[in-house]
């Protein structure tokens, strides 16, 4: 398969860097941080897939240059913006290897906003323009990060109401609440496969396949890491109409006698079908299979819906009372809720749960555009920044400060205010900082070679992110 030509995957800007860097400069080095946002913690994770995929081994060829050398001053209307020079020079000298290097956080770590998460510098003194060519591929790990965050703060969520109301033998399925349903909604099949991982990383549950493809091709592991059950939709379940919606859920529950199977229930009204056709016609072939039988509403107020649903299944097939005094459908019951579900509306569900005596383990989610789509780089304020330079053999600590104007026309300092000098990240105390490289020396630095000169020097196996990841 043929590779994305990487002397084009930069801001068209960055091709006048080269020559906009002051005379005499020989290095450049620069740090990745999430500087905020929606959460006070962020995921590192997917940085290997962009090193394999895009910048290990020889990524600078002849044919790559010659495309770029045609396309470039058609982009500018100029010929003195881009120097197939510089690229040549690396052909020439490194092999059509990249000379730089990257040091990066474990993928999975879970780390304090506005902490060093990587960093990249020039390794030759002739491509100080490279490191921040780069920044424009390399700033896209915002995205599996991003999602990996969302996808942990969730399940935090989770974790909360099931200590509050769910039994202990329930938390054994805890990593099988939350279902990625964002293949058919993602930009793409790549950002499918890399956001889908991401969420991998928190839960196992997952109906987008190219995640576990990704799983697989670019972290070693070994066997699907996303699990899913057979399930029905509304082509399915609308097939004879509205008079045939009973055989259709009795052929559902014959095809699959054993094992978990999910069913939609709302395409024509989602309380006859829970009282009248699971809850009566259907109720002790429900209960006699060897198996779960997973409802699922997709429409209406997701609060008022659950609370009426469960309401006339508790009726209909009874419930006991856990060791934390909640109600729990019999084991061949339960609920998923797939439509509307969100970050923000999680919660309010579960709540309203709690409040009508309803243990959560009784519910599982399926989340799909607000998973997967619902992000930008500003969710969590990624930006990448240059903090040390060498210039003549200068050693030079970099910085930004802007002095920004608020809404009431007073000055202050910008959240945009970017770190100085090589950085390092310490754990001191069983908390994340960063620090200059040099500061408190006792402290290893948090941050490993994970590329080096065109080479990927530290893999990661999925299994050892999730293990990382872990709450």
């Amino acid at each position: 398969m043929t590779k994305e030509n990487l002397i084009l995957l930069a801001d068209a800007y960055k091709y006048s860097h080269h020559k906009l860097y002051l005379p005499g400069t020989q290095y450049i080095y620069s740090y990745l941080e999430s500087r905020g946002g929606k959460f006070n913690e962020t995921v590192f994770y997917g940085l290997q897939y962009f090193l394999k995929e895009y910048l290990q081994g020889v990524v600078i060829t002849k044919e790559k240059i010659d495309e770029a050398e045609t396309l470039l001053p058609q982009v500018f209307g100029r010929n003195d913006v881009f120097d197939r020079s510089k690229f040549d020079y690396i052909i020439e000298k490194h092999g059509g290897k990249l000379p730089v290097r990257i040091k990066a956080v474990a993928e999975g770590t879970s780390v304090p906003v506005q902490n060093v998460l990587m960093t990249i510098e020039n390794t030759d003194p002739a491509c100080y323009w490279l490191t921040n060519f780069l920044e424009t591929l390399l700033m896209q790990v915002w995205y599996p990060c991003t999602v990996a965050s969302v996808s942990r703060e969730i399940k935090k969520v989770v974790r909360q109401y099931y200590e509050a109301t769910a039994s202990e033998a329930a938390f054994a399925g805890i990593d099988f609440v939350l279902n990625d349903f964002g293949f058919r909604g993602a930009s793409s099949v790549e950002s499918a496969g890399l956001g889908g991982s991401a969420h991998l990383v928190n839960f196992a549950g997952s109906d987008t396949l190219a995640a576990s493809v990704f799983a697989k091709r670019y972290y070693h592991a070994t066997q699907a890491v996303g699990l899913s059950i057979p399930a029905t939709e509304h082509s399915i379940c609308t097939l004879l109409g509205e008079e045939g919606e009973l055989e259709i859920f009795r052929h559902v529950l014959n095809t699959f006698p054993t094992g978990t199977i999910a069913c939609v229930s709302d395409s024509y009204n989602i309380f006859r079908a829970c009282e009248t056709y699971w809850g009566t016609e259907l109720k002790e072939q429900i209960l006699n299979r060897k198996g779960t039988l997973v409802i699922r509403p997709d429409s209406g107020d997701a609060v008022q819906t659950l609370l009426r649903v469960f309401d006339i299944l508790m009726n209909k097939f009874g419930f006991t009372i856990n060791e934390k005094g909640y109600k729990v459908l019999p084991p061949q019951v339960r609920v998923i809720q797939g439509d509307g579900i969100s970050y923000s509306s999680i919660p309010p569900i579960y709540a309203a749960l709690q409040k009508a005596g309803i243990s959560a383990e009784n519910l599982v989610l399926g989340m799909g555009g607000a998973l997967l789509q619902r992000v930008n780089r500003d969710t969590q304020e990624f930006a990448l920044k240059c903090s040390y330079a060498q210039v003549n053999g200068a050693h030079i600590d970099v910085q930004k400060m802007p002095v920004e104007m608020d809404a009431n026309g007073q000055l202050r300092t910008s959240f945009k205010k970017s770190k100085a000098g090589k950085l390092k990240l310490v754990k001191e105390n069983n908390t994340y900082k960063t620090i200059r490289q040099n500061d408190m020396p006792a402290l290893q630095d948090e941050l490993h070679t994970v590329f080096e000169n065109g080479e990927i020097t530290h893999e990661y196996t999925f299994e050892a992110i999730r293990k990382q990841a872990t709450l």
